[in-house]
């Protein structure tokens, strides 16, 4: 698999979990808003948290992928130059 492959998997995945992980996130506290007992609304804060980290440790794991395409693709002295503020001409 190369890092382009993997970099459009991870990075779309990472997303739509993070999403999914504020929502679990919003759930959680509605359960507690509506006086469910605390074992309830802590598990599914609990879960929510870890759905929501999962999906940013997803997500850095894209960028991870997309540097080593561009390294690899461009060379490593071409990311750097690219990424360098162009100066103003005065």
């Amino acid at each position: 698999m190369t890092h382009k492959t993997k970099w459009l998997a991870f990075a779309p995945a990472g997303l739509l979990t993070i999403g999914f992980g504020a929502c679990l996130v919003q759930w959680a506290s509605s359960l507690k808003e509506k006086g469910e007992p605390t074992a309830k609304w802590v598990g599914a804060g609990t879960l929510a948290l870890v759905v929501l980290n999962s999906g940013v440790s997803l997500f850095g794991q894209g960028v991870v992928e997309r540097v080593l395409h561009e390294v690899r693709e461009k060379g490593p002295a071409a990311v750097v130059v690219d990424e360098l503020p162009q100066a103003e001409a005065s």
